[in-house]
């Protein structure tokens, strides 16, 4: 029965018992060097396919420098998919020399190498076919978004509000929006901001009849993307005013506009009952 202790013993030729091997490796140094198990090494001796060239006086294996090179050879075909007898008939074969097995390998490397790429491709289109949230491409959401759009937005606010049950909710609705769906969207958005803006140079108050549309209007487009109770359309209408991102969004559409809908917002909310100054996310 072959044991997978390595072997320790020095290295020497069969020509002279007790004379080291320039350069040699019991099979257990020479298993760890290739990355195979000394049972594996075994195998390939016994069947002629990596044979080492030396021995010590007791018998035990001694792989020499081009042993090792041979090892490696069939490392490579054998990772490339060939079996072994294929393997060996390869190395063997008289008219091919190392120059030319290295230059086949480098070859065949490189072809697997571009098939796993493509292989690679084709499993991160499937991650975001299947990831849940927006399925627009970055071309397609400025597209249907406009210039200003940023694509890494999506990805910032899902750092922001991933863990919310809210995000689960906008996620679930985005990912059965189909790209006409979103034109339909942004173009209702666009509507609303221009009717928001023209409120605001016409100088409609805050609790007016008008303003109160307004304010339903605003939280019933947040709404298509998750559910908005009136707290929260409040929480946001502060949001709004207190990042800088979102004030210089609104405030572009008209001068004002940004503090000018909280403002239409909390009193909208006031008038359905819900305290401005008291009112949380839930």
């Amino acid at each position: 029965m072959t044991s997978d202790v390595p072997e320790q013993e020095p290295a020497t030729t069969e020509a002279g018992a007790g004379v080291p091997a320039a350069g040699g490796l019991a099979v257990g140094r020479a298993a760890a060097l290739v990355g195979v198990s000394v049972k594996t090494l075994h195998h390939w001796d016994a069947i002629g396919l990596a044979r080492p060239s030396g021995r010590t006086w007791a018998g035990h294996r001694v792989y020499s420098g081009d042993d090792i090179a041979r090892i490696h050879r069939v490392l490579v075909y054998k990772e490339l998919g060939f079996p072994l007898a294929e393997i060996g008939r390869i190395l063997d074969a008289p008219d091919v020399d190392a120059h030319d097995h290295l230059r086949r390998q480098r070859s065949q490397l490189v072809e697997r190498i571009a098939r796993l790429q493509r292989m690679v491709h084709a499993v991160d289109r499937m991650m975001e076919a299947s990831k849940p949230g927006m399925r627009l491409t970055p071309e397609e959401q400025v597209e249907i978004f406009g210039a200003d759009w940023q694509p890494a937005w999506v990805e910032e606010a899902e750092d922001r509000w991933g863990d919310s049950a809210q995000w689960a909710q906008y996620a679930e609705r985005a990912a059965a929006m189909t790209p006409e769906d979103w034109k339909e969207t942004a173009s209702a958005t666009e509507a609303l901001n221009a009717d928001l803006a023209a409120a605001k140079r016409a100088d409609v108050a805050p609790g007016s009849a008008a303003a109160n549309a307004l304010a339903e209007r605003h939280r019933a487009m947040i709404s298509a993307h998750f559910d908005c109770t009136t707290a929260m359309h409040v929480c946001i209408g502060r949001m709004y005013v207190d990042e800088p991102g979102y004030a210089e969004h609104y405030d572009a559409l008209a001068p004002g506009l940004t503090v000018w809908l909280r403002d239409v917002i909390l009193a909208n909310a006031g008038a359905r009952g819900v305290d401005p100054e008291s009112a949380r996310w839930e």
